[in-house]
Formats: structure tokens, C-alpha cells, sequence
């Protein structure tokens, strides 16, 4: 007898795919910054995890920056920057939500380097705004300088923690653990570099760095950071906007 062909299988049998939402796409993106870092959080290894093509993508997602911008935001979900800490006054609850934003960028060291123009809209960016804008309040600083401050001290936490992951070290000890955290031999080297550079520096030529070179490179990172926010905050409360006062 002739073998009876093998009966093909009907899709209606296959379980169907969900459907695709912004939230599972940002999830998705998530979790590849987690497993191979930023580089590869791109709309066609998305729409591989997705099992779609990346033109349905574009449907929630503009461009990669944007979805980049939505990863961010995610993840500053777990800054737990809302509602503010409320041991200490106000200065120290600011300095603990600017830490903690920093620390979870230390976690991903691609996403800290991309935050410096990654420019997020999501609930979580907005929670982490009004957060500061309230601890400023708190401390009487006035709005148009607490509105005006608020891009300060996240410019200066965001480059905080690009640069310290770009030698792959963190301001809180952490270690890295973003999968694409590029080249740490070479950024070593080039801080080594810096450091002999600095010390080497004679008196005759360059005064000033000679006599502050061990200052120039003291501190833990964290101090530094701790240190810095505190300049900073300090500056927001007594520099008036132009044309405020």
C-alpha cells in the first residue's frame, strides 16, 4: 500500500501569539539591556523576541531613541524616587534620590552614557521630577530656581554615572553588570594615564595642578558624587533665574 501523506499541521492548532502592546515591547527591551546590553536593543532584535517584523513595532515605538528613552524610564521605577525618603531634611532626602538614580545607572553602564541625551516622557520620569521639585519646595528654594535647578542636578547625576561606567567602576561600589560595558582595560589605562599625567605635572610649568594633584584625584567615588550634589544644590538655592529677581 502506498504511505498515506502526513497530514499538515493547521495554524488554528498553534497557540496564538499576543498581541503586541508598548508595555510588552519595553518589557522586551528590558530584558534584552539585561542580557546583551544597549547596543543590541535595537527594533529588529526586538522584533526577533517579539516573533514579528520590526514595521509593526513603529506602530508603539517612533524610532530606537525613543525606545531607548521608554527603557530608561522603566527602569527608573526602580529608584523608588515617589514618594520621597522621609528620614532627614531635605537636602539629605534629595541627596538619597539623586544616589539611588545613579546606582541604577551604574547597573547598566550603556544606558548611563545614553541618558545624557536620552530625553524620557513615561510616569516614572515624571514621578522622579515632581519628587525633586518637592524636595526643593520643602527647602524653600524658589520655583523658577527649582525648575531651572532640577535639569542641573540630573545632568550632573546622569554624567556622574556615565563617567564612572566608562572606567567601570561605580560611585557605590557596585559592579558592573550590563553585558556591553565596552572596554574597561582601556579605560583604566586612560585614567592611569591621567594620573601620572597629573602628578608629573612640574611646578615651573603648571603651578596649580603640581601643588593639587593629590587633591585633584582624592576621594572615593562616592564621596565625590555625594559631594557634588551637595555644590550643587547649594548653587540652585542662593543663584537667582535671570530675569526672576
Amino acid at each position: 500500500m502506498t504511505a498515506r501523506p502526513e497530514t499538515p499541521r493547521s495554524r488554528r492548532d498553534r497557540p496564538a501569539k499576543p498581541a503586541l502592546t508598548r508595555e510588552g515591547i519595553v518589557a522586551a527591551a528590558v530584558a534584552v539591556l539585561r542580557a546583551e546590553g544597549l547596543a543590541k536593543v535595537t527594533m529588529r532584535r526586538l522584533a526577533q523576541e517579539l516573533d514579528t517584523g520590526p514595521a509593526s513595532l513603529y506602530v508603539y515605538v517612533r524610532n530606537t531613541a525613543e525606545l531607548h528613552a521608554a527603557v530608561l524610564d522603566e527602569l527608573l521605577g526602580t529608584v523608588g524616587a515617589a514618594p520621597a525618603p522621609e528620614e532627614g531634611d531635605w537636602r539629605a532626602r534629595l541627596e538619597a534620590v539623586l544616589t539611588a538614580y545613579v546606582r541604577m545607572l551604574h547597573a547598566h553602564p550603556s544606558l548611563a552614557r545614553s541618558a545624557l541625551t536620552a530625553r524620557p516622557s513615561g510616569p516614572h520620569y515624571l514621578n522622579l521630577i515632581e519628587t525633586l521639585l518637592a524636595l526643593l519646595d520643602e527647602g524653600g528654594v524658589p520655583p523658577e530656581r527649582a525648575a531651572w535647578g532640577v535639569d542641573l542636578l540630573l545632568q550632573h547625576a546622569t554624567a556622574t554615572a556615565a563617567e564612572h561606567s566608562a572606567r567601570g567602576a561605580t560611585a557605590t561600589g557596585q559592579r558592573d553588570t550590563d553585558a556591553d560595558t565596552g572596554s574597561g582595560s582601556d579605560a583604566d589605562a586612560d585614567w592611569d594615564a591621567l594620573t601620572r599625567a597629573l602628578h608629573g605635572a612640574r611646578d615651573t610649568t603648571h603651578p596649580h595642578i603640581a601643588a593639587l594633584a593629590g587633591p585633584l584625584l582624592s576621594g572615593a567615588p562616592e564621596e565625590r558624587l555625594a559631594w557634588g550634589i551637595r555644590a550643587v544644590i547649594s548653587g540652585i538655592a542662593h543663584t537667582p533665574v535671570p530675569g526672576s529677581d
